[in-house]
C-alpha cells in the first residue's frame, strides 16, 4: 500500500485527500469521469477493492477483487480527459506502480457511462509495461528526487 502524508491525495491532484477523493470513497458521486478515475486510482493506492466494485458498471463488473497489498501505486498521470457527453466519457491515463518484480506502468483508455444520476467505470483497454529505470533517473512517483533516494530501486 502507498504510504501517504495525512494531507496528500494519491491521485496527484496536489490537494488534500479530504478535499479531493475522500468524499467519493465515502459515498459522494464523482461529478466527472476524470474525478471518478482519480478516485478509483486512490482506491487502488489505498487498497480499497469494495469502492472499485461499487463504482464499476454492473454488466462489466467482476464478482470480486482480491486485495493486493504487494502493489505500491506511486503516481497517476492523466494524459487526456475530454469533456464527456451527457451519457459517456473517457479518460486516458498512466499509472506507475511497483511490485516485487519491479516497476511497471499501466496505460489505459477507460470508458465511463452516466446512468442513474452518477458516473460508472465500464471498461478500458489496459496495457501494462515493465519499466527499467536507469541510474540517476528521477523517481517515478513524481517527487523529482532521484529514484534511489526516494522510492528505491
Amino acid at each position: 500500500m502507498t504510504q501517504l502524508t495525512a494531507d496528500s491525495c494519491p491521485c496527484g491532484s496536489n490537494t488534500s485527500l479530504q478535499g479531493c477523493c475522500q468524499p467519493y470513497l465515502h459515498g459522494a458521486n464523482a461529478p466527472t469521469p476524470e474525478a471518478l478515475m482519480r478516485s478509483r486510482y486512490t482506491a487502488f493506492a489505498l487498497n480499497q477493492p469494495d469502492y472499485l466494485l461499487n463504482t464499476w458498471y454492473a454488466t462489466t463488473r467482476p464478482a470480486h477483487l482480491p486485495p493486493d497489498p504487494d502493489t505500491q501505486w506511486k503516481s497517476l498521470v492523466i494524459v487526456a480527459a475530454p469533456p464527456p457527453s451527457s451519457s459517456t466519457g473517457s479518460v486516458h491515463f498512466r499509472a506507475y506502480f511497483r511490485e516485487p518484480g519491479g516497476w511497471h506502468v499501466l496505460e489505459e483508455i477507460s470508458r465511463f457511462r452516466f446512468k442513474e444520476g452518477r458516473w460508472w467505470y465500464v471498461d478500458g483497454d489496459p496495457r501494462v509495461e515493465r519499466l527499467k529505470p536507469r541510474r540517476n533517473e528521477r523517481c517515478l512517483c513524481g517527487s523529482e528526487r532521484k529514484l534511489k533516494v526516494c522510492c528505491g530501486e
